[in-house]
């Protein structure tokens, strides 16, 4: 008797587990589903405005679309895909943003565009990795989106696809980067503050917008979002094993750097020391600040001299 009473206790306790089990199993599936089917981002109305080619050719090279979407080591094509960004998540490329139909963005309406720049969402709905800094550029107007859209109209089509992203599970589950957006995603520290000059503003708008200094120079966490209190702290777990240093501005002024000597490196790579930058940085002046006017150089230097961080 006291064996069959101990089976039965024990067929009854693995019932219990069985059903627990196969509850947890159901509800996880029904958080996926919910998950996948959930809708995000809100819709973008389509942008009548006239664009200027050439402001948003230099919009684009502010914001580095072209140091991105463009494989320069391979002889690639402007804009056609980007040279292989390595994470720990995986290996991600960059897409190809001609006008071609079929790969690039030759479907695509303004409106489509305005939501994948400001709201990192593809015109199919999904959300796009976080390797793409959209979240910079959330601020954008719609006159900044206008010219941008005419600038990348004027490039020619290339009929080439760019790689598949190589990223193992569950990273490949695009689904689960809503569960990201909501926890980790926030706006660009662009608005003006009416007690400091235009020209820090101009320079605040572009640091933390367009040119998205952050991206690279602030620590990430476990699931790669920036620490926002970390921010410009520098960042010594760079994709492909590179570092980002502070450019918090005591560090700059402990230093020994200026506002001169800052923009002037923006220009041309090289620093007080007669050093150059290198990795990462050097393809951010080459293809990006090196294009940008002197008074937009003066401006980021002058707010990261005295950002108060």
């Amino acid at each position: 008797p006291v064996i069959r009473n101990s089976a039965k206790k024990t067929s009854k306790q693995m019932r219990w587990w069985h059903w627990i089990i196969g509850a947890g199993c159901v509800g996880g599936i029904g958080v996926v589903a919910a998950t996948i089917a959930w809708p995000i981002g809100a819709s973008e109305t389509e942008i009548s405005l006239a664009g200027d080619v050439e402001r948003g050719s230099y919009l684009a090279r502010a914001s580095g679309c072209i140091a991105c979407h463009t494989h320069f080591e391979s002889g690639g094509a402007p804009l056609a895909g980007g040279a292989p960004l390595k994470t720990d998540f995986g290996t991600f490329y960059p897409p190809n943003l001609t006008t071609d139909a079929e790969h690039g963005m030759g479907n695509w309406t303004v409106a489509d565009f305005a939501k994948a720049v400001r709201q990192g969402i593809s015109p199919d709905g999904d959300p796009y990795y976080p390797t793409f800094t959209y979240p910079f550029y959330a601020n954008f107007t719609d006159q900044d989106i206008a010219d941008l859209w005419a600038a990348f109209q004027t490039v020619p089509a290339v009929n080439v696809p760019a790689p598949a992203h190589d990223v193992p599970f569950p990273f490949d589950q695009r689904w689960g980067m809503k569960l990201w957006r909501a926890a980790f995603l926030t706006e660009p520290f662009t608005a003006p503050e009416a007690d400091k000059s235009d020209v820090w503003n101009r320079g605040k708008q572009l640091v933390n917008g367009a040119a998205h200094c952050s991206a690279c120079h602030t620590t990430r966490n476990v699931v790669g979002a920036r620490i926002v209190a970390e921010r410009f702290s520098g960042n010594d777990a760079l994709p492909g094993g590179g570092k980002a240093p502070s450019i918090r501005s005591g560090d700059l002024l402990s230093e020994g750097w200026t506002v001169d000597d800052l923009a002037y490196a923006l220009r041309s790579g090289i620093t007080p020391s007669g050093d150059v930058f290198g990795g990462s940085m050097a393809e951010v002046v080459r293809y990006g600040t090196s294009f940008l006017s002197d008074a937009d150089l003066t401006a980021m230097a002058t707010y990261l001299m005295d950002n108060d961080i």
